[in-house]
């Protein structure tokens, strides 16, 4: 479902190529997080042996305990997911 932002200026030429640059340079930086965060969790899975899918399954039915790591690797991952939707949502941005 589309929803519609509004955002109101008196000087619209202006605005939009600022907003239009400051979501690109948005995308480009979400980019660099959402390859940084890939690498990592590639660290974590060489370093346990499983992939993250297989680990977090793992984990939520109690067969890995938690230590930091484990920790560090769950929080990996949820970053993954969010930077992931914030990229989305701006890659299907459109401006009229």
């Amino acid at each position: 479902m589309l929803e519609q932002v509004m955002v109101m200026t008196e000087s619209p030429a202006i605005l939009k190529p600022l907003l239009k640059a400051a979501m690109q340079n948005e995308a480009r930086q979400l980019a660099h997080g959402i390859k940084r965060t890939k690498e990592r969790l590639t660290m974590f899975e060489k370093q346990f042996g499983m992939s993250s899918d297989e680990f977090k399954q793992r984990f939520e039915v109690g067969e890995i305990n938690e230590t930091l790591d484990i920790i560090d690797w769950l929080m990996e991952i949820e970053a993954l997911r969010l930077l992931n939707e914030q990229y989305q949502a701006l890659k299907h941005a459109r401006f009229n």
